[in-house]
């Protein structure tokens, strides 16, 4: 099918034109001032013609948890809000330790037809911290990283031995930094609200310890390591400090990292609960300005759907996580608001970078030769989040209800249609 995107102001992570877009099979064949035949002509005046955008950290919950979520839903919900290549972490049941879970992640994903998926092997075999899982094995079988997330590698011989034997295969570590000996069975930061609150609390420090820990790794071994949901701003410090000095770290940063703070959980919603847990305003700001700096390399939602059933509990005993893929465009524009991104920043954290830290270098911009996966976004368009623009199967955001501004209105994944703003799957 050939697809005609007329009036389009391109927004590249480094630059900005008005052209027109033609694509033909799954390809960006021109970019121009000409108007092409097309089957499809979609007319994109007063929007902004994005790469798709790029989610380097998702929880399907498939296998085993599909009351949560599953990949037809996840990929749904991806599509909707843009996201068209998205990395699904291993925490499923069974962990995805073997290439026959990967393959059957990757296979219903190509199924339903919506997204790329790219399944992120787990570190250790049933994420227990103790054996490798077979690294070459994974990789093969459609792998792009590894990483045991919400159950940090404690072992440094283990995390050692993983940086090694990643960096021979020629890819990464993800670790969810969290010194578990520190946690103290808390639900939220610890600090003067948390004892306000009558609620254990996590000090920031078993996050720094545990970053401190695998950048120093990284530099014994030469091996890559990416730190997820990044949260504090000592945290950055640690990053900024390792990449002047030549270490191979990368990290991420959550859009509910970016505009929610500690005070969120006076009203005790459980909806903000999540790990690592909302910190004070400082350490919002400073999350803001690493990403305006560059030290923060991505944007990524950390999707973490659950039950009604299993957040409607107490603060305690709620788990931990909120969705995210639907809200990713909205809270990454009002970043572009206050001044904190530029639209091609935008693109560059949610798209482009994600993009060349993956290895996936047919996609992340709009250009002649890459693979038509785009996202059209009305920056101004403004509605009441409700069920109707959840395509998840939960609805664990504090947004639900709430007045939102900014969405994707369509995205096309290699050269088709997969989703229209105000219509159903």
């Amino acid at each position: 099918m050939s697809i005609l995107i007329k009036n389009a102001t391109i927004i590249n992570a480094n630059d900005t034109q008005k052209a027109n877009i033609l694509i033909k099979n799954n390809k960006i064949t021109q970019i121009s001032s000409a108007m092409s035949d097309a089957e499809r002509v979609i007319d994109a005046s007063g929007k902004l013609v994005m790469p798709g955008l790029i989610d380097m950290h998702v929880h399907f919950r498939d296998p085993g948890q599909e009351y949560k979520e599953d990949i037809i839903t996840g990929s749904r919900a991806a599509a909707a809000g843009g996201v068209t290549t998205a990395c699904c972490m291993a925490n499923t049941k069974p962990v995805n330790d073997n290439p026959l879970i990967a393959k059957y992640m990757i296979q219903k994903a190509k199924d339903c037809g919506l997204i790329d998926l790219y399944p992120i092997s787990a570190i250790t075999q049933g994420s227990k911290g103790e054996r490798l899982v077979d690294m070459g094995k994974m990789l093969e079988a459609g792998c792009i990283a590894f990483s045991d997330d919400g159950l940090p590698v404690v072992s440094s011989d283990v995390m050692r031995a993983a940086l090694e034997y990643s960096a021979y295969h020629g890819s990464f570590i993800i670790n969810h930094s969290q010194d578990c000996s520190l946690c103290r069975c808390g639900h939220m930061n610890e600090g003067q609200m948390s004892m306000k609150l009558g609620i254990k609390g996590m000090p920031r420090e078993q996050e720094e310890i545990m970053i401190s820990r695998d950048l120093l790794l990284a530099k014994q071994t030469g091996g890559r390591i990416h730190t997820a949901h990044i949260s504090s701003a000592w945290s950055l410090e640690l990053v900024k400090m390792a990449r002047e000095k030549g270490i191979n770290i990368t990290c991420e940063v959550t859009p509910h990292h970016l505009n929610y703070d500690e005070t969120a959980l006076e009203n005790y919603d459980t909806n903000y609960k999540m790990s690592p847990p909302l910190r004070t305003k400082a350490d919002v700001e400073a999350m803001k300005a690493g990403l305006k700096s560059g030290v923060i390399d991505v944007i990524a939602t950390d999707h973490a759907p659950h039950s009604k059933d299993e957040k409607n509990s107490t603060f305690e005993d709620a788990p931990f996580g909120i969705t995210g893929l639907a809200t990713l465009v909205p809270l990454t524009l009002n970043l572009v608001r206050e001044g904190v991104l530029s639209y091609e920043d935008m693109v560059r954290v949610c798209s482009k970078r994600p993009a060349e830290i993956l290895g996936l270098d047919d996609r992340g911009e709009i250009a002649v030769g890459k693979l038509a996966d785009i996202a059209i976004i009305d920056p101004n368009i403004e509605y009441i989040f409700d069920e109707k623009l959840n395509f998840s199967k939960s609805v664990n955001s504090p947004l639900f209800g709430k007045t939102l501004k900014g969405a994707n209105i369509l995205s096309i994944k290699s050269g088709k249609i997969v989703y229209e703003w105000g219509r159903e799957f």
